[in-house]
């Protein structure tokens, strides 16, 4: 009798531990698939606000202000660095087969296809997204959207949707200005310092730039800045947790645009490049 019972103790507690072992390998699938599934739903609503009155003008043009002027330099900065490191390196390479006046083209090949979208969103990620999430966390934790919906505004309205266009707006411009501030870097390198014909680089350039290139370099930025806004908004409008949890949103949000942006990157280029 006493070995019945005792049985009848066991199991339970077998089946509990089962199953907590089973929910511990498929809890990150299933916040994953939440992640996913919450980021997809306030992007259905910010599409569906966007064109719907009242227009929060005022709105957009502080975020275009925020998010472009301020993102500016720091891009351009970052572009005329990586211009000047990756000519470096080209030419190191052409070097080997006497062909240093390629430079010039395939560097402004690299940047308008990969280099100046993505690193510019990346750019965009670190200042502007990481503020984005923190700001909208803040709101939250401190009952300011809450607020803000009980004053019948919606929160997506006023809050998302500027920020997610002005950073669709921004992204292709910031691109443009970290290739072009790339090509100053490849110059300063390939030109002023290695001595390669002005003429030669400025040539190679117009025979391996074509419109098709500068077409990706804006596709990308547009998909990337609309992706990266959209997570860190995301991230920051559903923090919980006080502090700490503002904290943690930031630091998801900007991992989590990181990896998108390589990964819509991949896409994108075997999307648009005839092979």
């Amino acid at each position: 009798m006493t070995n019945a019972i005792m049985e009848d103790q066991e199991q339970p507690s077998e089946e509990t531990g089962t199953t907590a072992t089973l929910m511990a390998i498929v809890a990150p699938a299933l916040d994953l698939l939440d992640d996913i599934g919450g980021t997809v739903s306030l992007g259905g609503r910010t599409v569906a606000w966007l064109f719907r009155p009242p227009f929060r003008i005022a709105q957009l043009f502080a975020a275009l202000d925020f998010i472009g002027a301020g993102s500016t330099f720091i891009v351009a900065l970052v572009g005329i660095f990586t211009g000047m490191a990756f000519t470096v390196s080209t030419i190191v390479g052409f070097r080997q087969f006497s062909a240093e006046n390629m430079v010039g083209g395939v560097v402004s090949l690299a940047l308008a296809r990969e280099l100046a979208p993505v690193l510019a969103s990346v750019v965009l990620t670190a200042r502007a997204g990481s503020t984005m999430a923190s700001e909208l966390g803040n709101m939250r934790v401190t009952e300011q959207i809450d607020a803000i919906t009980t004053m019948g505004v919606s929160p997506v309205q006023y809050l998302v949707v500027p920020r997610v266009l002005a950073s669709i707006i921004v992204a292709p411009m910031l691109a443009i200005v970290f290739g072009l501030a790339g090509m100053f870097g490849a110059w300063i390198v390939g030109v002023v310092w290695q001595g390669i014909d002005p003429g030669l680089f400025i040539d190679r350039i117009r025979q391996f730039l074509m419109w098709g290139d500068i077409r990706m370099c804006i596709v990308k930025a547009v998909v990337f800045g609309g992706l990266v806004s959209l997570i860190c908004c995301k991230k920051g409008f559903y923090a919980s947790g006080g502090a700490r949890g503002v904290g943690e949103a930031t630091a998801k949000a900007v991992v989590a645009s990181i990896v998108i942006i390589f990964c819509a990157d991949y896409v994108l280029t075997t999307l648009m490049t005839d092979i």
